[in-house]
């Protein structure tokens, strides 16, 4: 992403929020580009609510965490999906709690400004994409709202500007896990349920992921009934020429996986291996039954060549590795880095250039090992251990001056964040992909001794709720 798309984006998306701030045009004044959205948007179309209540009216507030919007009856908050702020509504309540409800759209009424029609046709009834309805300046200021609002309700002072991280936000995708419906069509979980959404196209991944998974149905389809998938998972490199596989049956008895992989192969030049799992019965995890070609790809991000290990994490939007990477290790130098939850060595292996040692901590099966290749030749240790263990250990060696966090969703916790305090290196950079976590961390790392010196959203998940955060702290 260039940095004029970058500064493009945060303009647009400053300009977006000071219309979530200052209201919205009068229901007289809708845009005939938002009357034929709301005519022609599936999203409103698939909805079908139960007939449990009678429409109600509503206006539509503001965004909230998880994808809905919040209205209000009778001074009871109520989520509404698939709505946007300043919109009114009929909407019919299908769930009631002593807090609040949950509602879906009946009949829309008036329609913001923002409101576009959705390109994908399976939008509203895929449970993938929550924000689609809704332009991508919009968007951004949503999750901008949406992270204040987070840190600021648990005592967390959030800088007066805060940066905006965006690129493409469709094709961004480099994974996808889908499910097979009955007939063995390939597909996403819905939005109201656990049942198969059968999907001809996705615009948020990499094209290569969903043609593949189109021509692994078929393929499996000539293999059946020994074979019946369950789901698949597909990743692909950044430039859509290798692809790895991952393919988990209800039932492989008897099936000749070389010869299904080298029909797949047939279909999927790309293809550079498949492993097959066999669903656990009784509780027990599912294992691992055949392999074929590579366990492994080159992924190209950040002027690196990264081995990734089928069944490891590595960062989902294929436009923003590199630009992130730059969010987190800029400016950074020293004697000895830290990074934890290492993963493959994202972090740790750009930091390898500014540092004169780093450390990087890993405990993932499905990481370590690519993770001691990606760091070879460079003046680093990989350590294979959970990043509270090795906390726990090394309060009294060397200080580094700085630590690099990037938990997965549960965030630090209480223990991690005091083991930080404790250390207290001059500079730790969190990265971090739920809100409300990351704000519970910031307050005990903040009483600890920190100051924030910056926060930047970054828009990894375009048209969905979902958000990466990176704080950088300094000792205060």
């Amino acid at each position: 992403m260039t940095a004029r798309k970058q500064i493009t984006a945060q303009r647009r998306a400053k300009q977006a929020a000071k219309k979530l701030s200052a209201g919205r045009k009068s229901p007289g004044k809708q845009s005939s580009e938002a009357k034929a959205s709301v005519e022609s948007t599936p999203a409103i179309q698939d909805v079908k609510p139960s007939p449990a209540s009678e429409p109600q009216l509503v206006e539509i507030e503001k965004p909230v965490y998880g994808g809905s919007f919040l209205a209000r009856v009778e001074g009871k908050a109520v989520f509404v999906p698939l709505a946007l702020p300043g919109e009114q509504a009929r909407v019919r309540i299908l769930d009631s709690k002593s807090g609040f409800s949950t509602a879906e759209l009946d009949q829309l009424v008036t329609a913001a400004p923002e409101r576009v029609a959705p390109p994908c046709p399976h939008f509203g009834a895929c449970g993938g994409c929550h924000y689609q309805h809704a332009d991508y300046a919009a968007q951004l200021a949503f999750k901008q709202a949406i992270l204040r609002e987070t840190l600021e309700r648990a005592g967390v002072a959030v800088p007066a500007e805060m940066a905006v991280l965006a690129g493409e936000p469709w094709g961004y995708r480099n994974r996808i896990r889908l499910a097979f419906d009955a007939s063995g069509c390939p597909g996403y979980r819905g939005r109201r349920s656990h049942g198969v959404i059968p999907v001809g196209e996705c615009p948020i991944a990499a094209p290569l992921l969903i043609s593949s998974a189109l021509a692994i149905a078929g393929v499996a389809r000539g293999f059946a009934p020994a074979l019946r998938l369950a789901e698949i998972s597909l990743f692909c490199d950044s430039a859509e020429t290798s692809l790895l596989v991952t393919l988990l049956a209800s039932s492989a008895k008897k099936v000749r996986f070389d010869e299904f992989a080298l029909a797949l192969k047939d279909k999927i030049p790309a293809l550079q291996g498949a492993e097959l799992l066999l669903e656990g019965r009784g509780g027990q995890p599912s294992r691992t039954v055949a392999e074929w070609g590579a366990s492994s790809l080159a992924y190209r991000a950040a002027g690196f060549d990264y081995r990734v290990d089928n069944g490891a994490f590595f960062q989902v939007n294929r436009w923003l590795v590199d630009a992130l990477v730059e969010c987190v290790t800029a400016g950074h130098n020293g004697a000895l880095a830290w990074d934890l939850f290492a993963g493959v060595g994202l972090f740790a292996r750009r930091l390898t250039s500014t540092f004169k040692h780093v450390v990087a901590v890993e405990s993932a099966a499905s990481a370590t090992a690519a993770l001691g290749q990606n760091l070879r030749g460079t003046r680093s240790t990989p350590v294979k251990a959970d990043t509270l263990a090795f906390l726990r250990k090394s309060i009294a060696a060397e200080r580094p001056g700085l630590i690099v966090v990037d938990p997965p969703r549960t965030g630090l916790g209480p223990e991690i964040c005091e083991l930080l305090g404790g250390i207290a290196a001059p500079a730790l950079a969190y990265v971090s992909c739920d809100p409300a976590t990351l704000a519970r961390d910031l307050r005990a790392l903040i009483g600890s001794g920190y100051s924030i010196q910056s926060v930047t959203l970054a828009d990894l998940f375009p048209q969905t709720f979902h958000l990466e955060t990176v704080v950088q702290l300094r000792r205060s």
